[in-house]
């Protein structure tokens, strides 16, 4: 982390967003969507920070605010308030007239960056010869437009944490195998959920370019790519152990991005979605400890006052890449646009975008 970053001051945008006050940043902001009106789409993901979410004219998972975006036809412009991979698949969802834009190309997601293209093809070609034409290959849609493709060109598709269980349902309907990229933990604990056992999950390791198994490999049923969340693989063990001392009758719930012995352990595990729909149903006076990113539990806590609810791990920041998407970026982005420029655009390629749009479909389809 460089020193700017540690101090919050936003870099590779112009000066003097840095010396604005938060209040003429957030009238300005105001100013412009009222002067584009439905011109501009403004989405932003659960995990950003409250100066940004103000402004959302839609909050929801990463799929979900794609979709949103590709019913919205009125908008010219979508500033697209995620990390890049959401970005693109925006792009993918939408028409080719209108502009998807990012306002901070910093804001990546590193589970995605853990499965590139070259390591992907490079390992899809080593399990072929070794396990012939017996492998579906499955996307979490936390990953980039290459993989998306990658699968759709392979007749696979993307899961969501949503959806998961039922995709890889369905994949078993293709193939006897599953490669599921790029979060191991997901695919770890949806297969179990589904009855596979562990003993039946290999994993790939894209650095080594090795599978990691000792049984026998007609017994692989699940090939996991080993990639994870690096938010929700903090949660622990010991922090379970620790607030159930401290709250004798927590609920704990957790999203299955978390590890195999997390979310075993915890009473709830499901999609952002699920937290969300579970503690707004949850009945008052309960207590809830949540396994998931710090600025939707905060967002959480204040929105139930009548809850006791904490974060699962009480030392955990929030996602850094998706904080990279700040009020000062998210202004600049929105001048630039007022201004009729495409800075920051996300286009992803026709060809890859076709094939990924059908790994989209593949999921869309049975939604």
């Amino acid at each position: 982390m460089s020193i700017l970053d540690a101090l919050h001051i936003p870099i590779g945008i112009p000066e003097h967003y840095h010396s604005l006050s938060e209040e003429e940043m957030i009238q300005r902001v105001r100013e412009i969507k009222k002067e584009l009106g439905e011109r501009l789409y403004l989405p932003a993901h659960h995990y950003q920070k409250d100066e940004v979410v103000q402004f959302a004219d839609d909050t929801g998972d990463s799929l979900q605010l794609a979709q949103l975006a590709a019913k919205n036809k009125k908008a010219d412009y979508i500033v697209f308030c995620g990390v890049h991979f959401m970005a693109e698949t925006a792009d993918i969802l939408t028409e080719d007239a209108q502009t998807v834009i990012l306002p901070d190309m910093r804001a990546g997601c590193s589970m995605a960056d853990m499965a590139d293209i070259h390591q992907t093809e490079r390992a899809w070609k080593i399990l072929v010869e070794r396990f012939g034409d017996t492998i579906l290959p499955l996307t979490y849609v936390n990953s980039t437009a290459a993989i998306k493709s990658f699968v759709g060109e392979n007749g696979g598709a993307t899961v969501t944490s949503s959806n998961a269980t039922a995709m890889v349902e369905w994949a078993y309907t293709q193939k006897e195998r599953i490669l599921f990229l790029p979060d191991q933990h997901l695919g770890r604990n949806t297969a179990y959920d589904l009855g596979i056992p562990l003993k039946a999950m290999a994993v790939w390791d894209p650095i080594s370019d090795r599978l990691e198994y000792d049984g026998d490999y007609e017994d692989v049923k699940v090939i996991l790519w080993k990639g994870h969340c690096s938010v929700h693989e903090k949660f622990t063990l010991d922090n379970i152990a620790d607030v159930r001392r401290d709250m004798p009758d927590v609920n704990v719930i957790v999203h299955p991005e978390c590890t195999f012995e997390v979310v075993q352990k915890s009473d709830y595990a499901g999609s952002t979605k699920m937290i969300i729909d579970t503690i707004e149903k949850a009945p008052s006076g309960s207590s809830w400890a949540i396994g998931t990113e710090m600025n939707l539990v905060n967002r959480i806590i204040q929105q139930h006052p009548d809850k006791r609810i904490v974060s699962l791990n009480p030392n955990m920041c929030p996602c850094l890449t998706m904080n990279r998407i700040d009020l000062p970026h998210l202004l600049w982005a929105l001048d630039e646009v007022s201004s009729g420029k495409k800075t920051n655009q996300i286009k992803v390629d026709k060809k890859t975008a076709r094939y990924a749009k059908d790994a989209l479909n593949r999921m869309l389809e049975r939604a």
